[in-house]
């Protein structure tokens, strides 16, 4: 029961990733990886699958092999961020919420930015 609960969270994993391909503030990546590193404990099958997929392996296989994240994603989660961080600002949610969002926002950023690039 509980293999069959965490194959489906995966597959639901793949699913949210394949629409972070077209909507811009999803992330795609991180959602791949959710699903390989589900797969490997529930399914080597499946994870043999997706971690040789022609598109969707290749991040996979960057993150596992080096924790590195391809420069075009950085540049993308980066300006993603600063773009949903000054759209916050202009609805102007007041001066607390600014600053907690802006430290999340920065730490995020500090780790994307201190990842190898692959």
């Amino acid at each position: 029961m509980m293999r069959s609960l965490m194959i489906a969270l995966a597959w639901a994993s793949i699913a949210l990733g394949i629409v972070g391909v077209v909507l811009p503030l999803l992330p795609t990546t991180p959602f791949f990886i959710l699903s390989a590193a589900i797969f490997a404990r529930t399914s080597p099958r499946f994870e043999r699958w997706l971690v040789s997929h022609p598109t969707l392996g290749g991040p996979i296989r960057a993150w596992r092999e080096r924790q590195a994240i391809p420069l075009r994603a950085k540049c993308v989660a980066i300006t993603t961020m600063a773009s949903s961080f000054l759209f916050l600002c202009w609805l102007a949610p007041g001066a607390v919420t600014l600053t907690i969002v802006a430290a999340l926002v920065s730490l995020c950023a500090a780790f994307i930015i201190t990842r190898p690039t692959a």
